[in-house]
């Protein structure tokens, strides 16, 4: 039994890994890619911005780092329930919401 939930457990991870979200501040000037998983993959800080204050781009940051992760919870949820709903009874599926 637990090593199906093990192989499960390692589907899972797979497939988040491999779902994309991406989120931006500042009108696009700041741009950060993670996965489902909640690793950030990727931080794109566009050329032309004046980088002269240094509270502003640190607060774009933060502000695209935690629309990245809300994005990628959201994309985890969504996948965890996809495959909890493939496990369960036929009839079952909608079992939680």
């Amino acid at each position: 039994m637990f090593g199906g939930m093990e192989e499960m457990k390692k589907q899972m991870q797979d497939a988040l890994t491999k779902i994309i979200v991406e989120a931006e501040a500042g009108d696009g000037a700041i741009r950060i890619k993670a996965n489902a998983a909640r690793q950030i993959l990727d931080v794109t800080i566009d050329p032309s911005l004046e980088l002269n204050d240094k509270e502003e781009l640190e607060d774009l940051i933060l502000e695209a780092t935690n629309r990245v992760i809300a994005a990628a919870a959201m994309k985890e949820q969504e996948e965890s329930k996809a495959l909890l709903g493939k496990m369960l009874p036929p009839g079952m599926e909608n079992l939680f919401g």
